[in-house]
């Protein structure tokens, strides 16, 4: 290899036009940072999956308008202090050049937990006071904790990356490293990065950075890349997305097995999804997914879970008509509580319904449907503390029995 130089680094887009797949989203983020002055939110949070060029984007669209880029990673700083030390001196002084400037926060979702107390509020604040453009990179920014800064802000959606797009990359540095491939070969890396354009060029890296050749042999040995998303994550790829290819492999990686990610997939689906028509067609696909579980049930045929995950991602992606461009603050299901707090209920009733059964000698079945209420009635209604406590004696139940009839 000729030097030690990262690819990932020698390979950045140089201008605006360099950066590939993202078209749409580049125009929207030169047309913030250039015309900065003239916008309500003063600063522009560009969100999407790792490896889809937003961090590159913010530089070459910087270079394009000849500003100076001040990067600043969030995780480097956790409080209100230090933001006011970095990024509230950087947003108020002048260029050593005399040149406009680009305040880059990276990984602004790196902010959480307790020790950032105050972090994304003093941040909030400096955007509002900065006298340059702002431009925040985050994977997941859709938590409330972000509400303030969302708000504050433009948002630009960065799609994850398609196979071709990262074929494109890779084929251009082949070319220009003199790298022997076979074009198949090349494809068969791409695919494996998952749409991470970083993560492909760091493999091709590895593999040919020495033998200026890629080998079959070589794409066989390497592993297949061990990726873990979030869920909130693969619902944005599926939700935001009516490309079956982009939404295919949304769920493969996230940690939640199946039945979880159609319960969230439930949960948020009406949330996302506004015009009845796409709604029923993605709740087709949902209740499709249903029954290939029910089926594995049953009949134990496991090679049916690839149609549940088509049925979830790819279906659910292609039955809108266009993606929605609101933005959704995915929640976890709340089925899974709900049932188990009907469940709780119903075994404190079937526990009563049974001490019942025992002293009038009938089944628990007969005292459920028969005794139980009038019991309930008493024990709600009645004024008589004697009574209440006499039946309570007398069927031996424990305060939270007694409590729960008095509900």
């Amino acid at each position: 290899m000729g030097d030690s130089t990262l690819w990932t680094k020698k390979y950045l887009p140089k201008t605006a036009r360099e950066v590939v797949g993202q078209e749409a989203a580049v125009r929207v983020l030169k047309e913030f940072a250039e015309h900065y002055k003239k916008q309500k939110r003063k600063a522009c949070i560009v969100y999407g999956p790792s490896g889809s060029g937003k961090t590159a984007a913010a530089y070459a669209v910087a270079a394009d308008l000849g500003l100076e880029v001040l990067e600043v990673n969030a995780s480097d700083f956790r409080n209100k202090e230090q933001i006011d030390s970095v990024v509230g001196t950087a947003s108020k002084q002048m260029s050593l050049f005399s040149k406009g400037k680009l305040i880059l926060v990276d990984e602004v979702d790196g902010l959480s937990g307790m020790q950032d107390r105050g972090g994304i509020a003093a941040l909030t604040k400096l955007i509002g006071e900065s006298a340059f453009p702002v431009v925040c990179t985050a994977t997941d920014v859709f938590d409330r904790k972000f509400s303030g800064l969302r708000q504050a802000s433009m948002m630009v959606d960065f799609q994850p990356l398609h196979l071709s797009h990262v074929f494109d990359i890779l084929k251009k540095i082949c070319t220009s490293e003199k790298i022997a491939c076979a074009d198949e070969d090349l494809r068969t890396l791409a695919r494996r990065a998952g749409g991470d354009a970083r993560a492909a060029i760091n493999d091709l890296q590895m593999l040919c950075g020495f033998s200026r050749e890629l080998k079959k042999l070589q794409l066989d040995e390497l592993s297949q890349r061990e990726q873990t998303d979030t869920i909130i994550n693969a619902l944005m790829k599926v939700f935001k997305t009516t490309d079956p290819l982009v939404a295919a492999a949304s769920f493969d990686n996230v940690q939640e097995d199946l039945d979880e990610v159609l319960l969230w997939v439930d949960e948020n689906l009406p949330k996302e999804y506004e015009k009845p028509a796409d709604l029923s067609r993605a709740y087709d696909f949902v209740s499709r997914a249903d029954i290939m579980r029910s089926r594995i049930r049953r009949w134990q045929h496991w090679r049916f879970l690839v149609y549940v995950g088509a049925y979830l991602s790819a279906g659910v992606a292609v039955s809108k008509d266009e993606k929605y461009r609101k933005f959704v603050q995915y929640e976890r299901t709340k089925r899974l509580l709900k049932i188990w707090m009907a469940n709780q209920k119903y075994q404190k009733r079937k526990a009563i319904a049974e001490k019942i059964a025992g002293r009038t000698r009938t089944s628990a079945r007969r005292a459920l449907q028969d005794t139980l209420p009038y019991i309930q009635e008493i024990f709600r209604k009645s004024a008589d503390a004697e009574l209440v406590e006499g039946i309570s004696s007398e069927l031996d139940l424990d305060k939270e029995e007694v409590e729960w009839l008095k509900k």
